[in-house]
């Protein structure tokens, strides 16, 4: 095969990763040329894409709106590199806010190459509508969920379902070694500030509760960064149950290997703890003009990715003004001492788990990636 060249766009830490991976897994074939805009990993790979993540990594549409200056200058910008570039390809990773918007942009400018999008947008729990459009721009969709592939080939967009990325990196976290304690308790309340604000508090009191049940229990939490596992620590010495709750001292991996149940804020650490066989309850909350508005504009009828590929409520949701001390103690309670329903959960957690596919994902992106190319000269 000749030499094909790829422009890659990434704009978060995950989507860095991914991209780092699959340009990894591709160029082991040989025949690859990288360039495009990433972070540092996918930067190791190839010195002709640009680490922007320090820019490109918002939270938040009042983040973006400041910012809009400086992203409608990338995108002007990003459309000129392609045009100037030409290569035989785009793939777009992740990232919905800007990568639609550029594949729209390229397609209208009349450019002919490959879109290829890897990590499917999450558009059938907010814009269903959008995937008709967007099968109008894309050439190849990579999803990671297994139901996604019928719906986006529904719109006539080819897609392939390539496993999930995360079956793959649990693996190389899991340890054989750790021994799970059906008497310590998960608290992970998320990896911002904002969530730990949130989630934090109730996790505490329902721990609190559950000592005066049962005072042989022991809690563990952590934090993304020291920054916040020094706030964890500060919030459970107020709370007066630092003899009670470990902060930090080991990950959220060990932490989700090691304990008997958990709390677990929804996110990327829901769908860890069911790879890494914890049965845990999921909470959530946000300010109450923006749940409004995700209620009104959700297309699925669960937050928890295990309970959307389950299409039903696996793993207990407490959103809201359900994310009380009261409503995860209740919870945790449940699993603790009844035995049979948290044997029940961690068998249901395994056969979602399996639906990931067996591992590989990266390479089974990179054989899509090649093989969208297979019929062209």
């Amino acid at each position: 095969m000749k030499e094909r060249s790829l422009f890659l766009v990434a704009g978060e830490i995950s989507g860095d990763t991914h991209g780092a991976a699959l340009m990894k897994a591709l160029e082991a074939r040989g025949g690859w040329r990288f360039s495009g805009l990433g972070g540092p990993e996918m930067k190791r790979i190839s010195d002709d894409v640009e680490n922007w993540l320090a820019d490109a990594a918002v939270l938040g549409l009042w983040e973006v709106l400041k910012k809009y200056r400086y992203f409608s200058q990338k995108m002007e910008e990003t459309t000129a590199a392609i045009a100037s570039q030409a290569p035989h390809g785009i793939v777009f990773i992740d990232y919905p806010g800007f990568n639609l918007r550029l594949a729209k942009r390229l397609r209208d400018a009349g450019y002919a190459g490959k879109l290829i999008y890897y990590i499917s947008p999450q558009v059938w729990a907010w814009k269903k509508g959008r995937i008709k459009t967007m099968a109008k721009w894309l050439d190849v969709m990579i999803c990671i969920f297994p139901f996604e592939k019928a719906l986006y080939e529904k719109s006539g967009l080819p897609t392939i379902f390539s496993g999930h990325p995360l079956v793959d990196s649990m693996d190389d976290v899991r340890d054989a070694s750790i021994v799970r304690d059906d008497s310590l308790v998960a608290l992970l309340p998320g990896s911002r500030e904002r969530e730990i604000a949130a989630l934090f508090p109730p996790m505490l009191e329902a721990a609190k509760r559950l000592l005066a049940d049962d005072p042989a229990l022991r809690f563990a939490t952590t934090g993304a960064t020291e920054v916040l596992t020094e706030t964890l620590r500060a919030m459970t010495s107020e709370a007066g149950l630092s003899d009670q709750v470990q902060v930090g001292g080991a990950s959220s991996y060990a932490i989700m290997q090691s304990a008997g149940v958990g709390v677990v804020a929804s996110g990327t650490a829901t769908l860890e703890a069911a790879c890494l066989g914890l049965p845990y309850c999921l909470t959530y909350k946000v300010a109450w003009l923006t749940a409004v508005v995700a209620r009104r504009v959700m297309s699925v009828d669960y937050l928890g990715i295990v309970n959307v590929l389950a299409d039903r409520e696996v793993v207990r949701e407490l959103l809201q003004e359900d994310a009380t001390g009261e409503g995860m103690y209740a919870e945790l309670k449940r699993l603790l001492t009844d035995t049979e329903a948290k044997d029940s959960l961690r068998s249901e957690l395994s056969e979602v788990v399996a639906m990931l596919g067996a591992g590989g994902a990266h390479e089974g992106a990179a054989n899509a990636v090649a093989s969208a190319f297979a019929s062209t000269s």
